[in-house]
């Protein structure tokens, strides 16, 4: 299955990018199109191969139709493009896979939804790279496989297999050129989650089974093409109620678990536990004066911090730790398997670790403060006093309440109450420190 960026656009920003990323970029999209120049110079144009072109590209083109009714999410997206692109790319020239990727690209742009040009150049030609080495491939394999087996049942099936594998190899490539970029842009993204749990992995046999079938139909008569619309509508469905499912339980601002979600799942963990006599502990964390962040810089920027934060409680915490946004400022964190003494240690490295985050605030950025005038971003006192330069980035601390689970704790309330009430101790002790509640009463 093919993997699109549509990245948050405050992280995909050029100017914002590290170099290497910029350069990668770059690299790749001059292999696509040096890759092109070349084909193109070796590539003999038949009749047969135009129509057969024409046919798939016009399917492929219909089915972006079906994304602009529904509309295109935000993230790593995953759609059913492969359906129409892969059979092109097996069964013609590699020129063919390697451009296919591009007046679709070019009719989401301008239909679907526009985003920056650059992400899109990108993604057309990892997308073009990875179908044209999948071309190749299957060209240089489905003779020698093919001829080598005398039964014509066993011949069909060897040619779907090699089909197959050179699907899988498209999708490889393509999965590390993406993942590539999108971990260089957010270093918190996680490879696993968008790629090799159970869903994405489903999507994925699904759309090559889909693929290979489309191009075995497809070389007796291009037209055949046509019958495989109804199933494309049935999976383009099936993959956007994944990702309806996937939203209701996400927070829009920081893309962790919502409330909602949180406590569900949550509720789950701390009912194990106290039913096995296993270690866990809960934690809040608060952002140390973030009205003040909104009222210096505006929504935006305490947008902005709330995203870093998050992205940073990410790339901090464990596998199997629990991480949602609690309301507002706060943020909830439960921690599977872990005593209170850990939970200290783990949370202290959290604190210390987001202190050093570092927001960029536009210059210029000027909002009402608090008292009515007008306060910019540039020089003066930031949050919690410290002093902004011109163009210094903004970072802010955060109290943080922990509780473990015990013989006076037992449930998931209790515990949330604690480490609220050891939340309320941080902030009255002076900010940015890590509480810890006591095991006993209340």
């Amino acid at each position: 299955m093919r993997n699109r960026i549509i990245a948050c656009s405050h992280r995909w920003q050029v100017g914002e990018l590290p170099g290497w990323l910029v350069a990668f970029i770059s690299a790749v999209v001059g292999a696509d199109l040096a890759v092109i120049a070349t084909c193109a110079t070796v590539t003999r144009f038949r009749g047969a191969d135009l129509e057969l072109a024409a046919v798939l590209l016009a399917c492929d083109l219909l089915t972006v139709e079906l994304t602009h009714r529904a509309g295109e999410p935000a993230g790593l997206v995953k759609d059913v493009h492969a359906m129409w692109e892969l059979p092109l790319a097996l069964l013609l020239p590699p020129l063919y896979g390697l451009l296919v990727p591009i007046p679709r690209m070019v009719l989401v742009q301008w239909r679907v939804r526009a985003t920056l040009v650059h992400r899109r150049v990108f993604t057309a030609a990892a997308v073009g790279l990875s179908y044209g080495a999948a071309s190749a491939a299957f060209h240089g394999i489905a003779p020698v496989v093919t001829g080598s087996v005398p039964d014509v049942q066993a011949r069909v099936l060897a040619w779907a297999l090699a089909a197959a594998g050179c699907g899988v190899l498209k999708s490889a490539v393509n999965k590390v050129l993406v993942m590539t970029a999108v971990k260089g842009a957010d270093p918190a993204a996680s490879v696993r989650a968008q790629l090799f749990t159970r869903e994405p992995l489903f999507h994925d046999a699904a759309e090559l089974s889909a693929g290979v079938i489309v191009a075995r139909a497809v070389t007796g008569s291009p037209f055949l093409a046509l019958a495989a619309l109804p199933l494309v509508v049935l999976l383009h469905r099936s993959f956007r109620h994944a990702q309806l499912v996937d939203d209701s339980r996400i927070d829009a601002k920081t893309g962790l678990l919502n409330a909602g979600t949180w406590l569900r799942e949550a509720r789950l963990e701390t009912a194990r536990a106290a039913r096995t006599r296993t270690p866990l502990a809960v934690a809040i964390a608060d952002i140390d004066h973030f009205k003040n962040v909104n009222d210096t810089f505006g929504h935006l920027t305490g947008d902005a911090v709330l995203a870093a934060i998050a992205s940073a409680l990410s790339a901090l915490l464990r596998e199997g730790d629990l991480t949602g946004r609690f309301g507002g400022e706060e943020f909830a964190i439960l921690l599977p398997g872990t005593d209170a003494a850990e939970a200290r240690q783990i949370t202290e490295r959290v604190r210390e670790k987001i202190s050093r985050v570092a927001t960029p605030v536009s210059d210029g950025l000027v909002s009402s403060g608090p008292d009515g005038g007008s306060t910019g971003a540039t020089g003066g006192e930031g949050p919690g006093g410290h002093r902004l330069g011109g163009n210094e980035p903004l970072r802010v601390t955060i109290s943080i309440g922990v509780a473990a689970l015990g013989s006076s704790r037992l449930d998931l309330e209790e515990l949330l109450a604690a480490a609220d009430h050891a939340l309320y101790q941080a902030k009255k002790s002076g900010r940015n420190r890590v509480c810890l509640q006591a095991a006993g009463p209340g």
